[in-house]
């Protein structure tokens, strides 16, 4: 395991905690450390603020973005793998190790469609392949200058696609902003919590992942 990757600390969830995941309150992510820096090293537009916070305990690990921009444009031509990939959305990679062979892919929109993927390098994705069923739920929430999308996800399932050791999992949190061009075409601006340090927009690279350390 690489100990220079950038990394974020997941609180635990006490016991005696209530825990509502169809709407997880404030008080619940208050404990959870807030990460904001994100950047888009490929343009240099600035961005709507990114909010990400994760806590964990025996049977799950949470997580909630939230993305303070009212302007979400959404594909809703169908429920395809084209259709999420051309419309705003959060993201979060989990690897075993830098190799990405393989690693997982989690892309989330506000109409809380799910696009999950097993992937290995060279953008070689098996869009067949499905999180372990029952074990990842998601829910999204519009405010007036902000949209939220939250879920968790079975720290079983986690364990059984070995993406945990010693209380750390490797992972890439993301963001993909459509917005009109001078031609009124939608197109993306990547948005990463690691900067990968390509020329090229690209999360799909050992450079983009941090880690998550899980705490007591």
């Amino acid at each position: 395991m690489s100990s220079d990757l950038k990394a974020y600390k997941v609180n635990f969830v006490k016991q005696n905690e209530k825990i509502n995941i169809e709407k997880l309150d404030a008080d619940f992510w208050e404990k959870a450390n807030c990460l904001t820096d994100f950047c888009s090293p490929w343009k240099t537009e600035s961005f709507s603020k990114i909010e990400f916070r994760a806590r964990w305990n025996a049977a799950y690990l949470y997580f909630n973005f939230q993305v303070f921009d009212s302007e979400i444009y959404i594909d809703r031509k169908d429920n395809s793998t084209d259709s999420i990939c051309n419309s705003d959305r959060v993201e979060l990679f989990f690897r075993k190790d830098e190799k990405l062979s393989p690693y997982y892919c989690l892309e989330m929109d506000v109409d809380t469609r799910i696009l999950d993927f097993e992937a290995y390098p060279k953008w070689n994705f098996d869009y067949d392949w499905k999180w372990p069923k029952g074990h990842l739920e998601i829910y999204s929430f519009k405010n007036p200058n902000s949209f939220t999308v939250q879920g968790k996800i079975s720290m079983t399932s986690l364990k059984e696609l070995d993406l945990i050791q010693n209380n750390v999992i490797e992972a890439g949190v993301y963001r993909a902003k459509f917005s009109k061009n001078e031609n009124l075409e939608y197109e993306p601006t990547w948005i990463s919590w690691v900067n990968p340090k390509t020329e090229e927009p690209n999360f799909h690279i050992p450079s983009s992942f941090g880690k998550f350390i899980l705490e007591d």
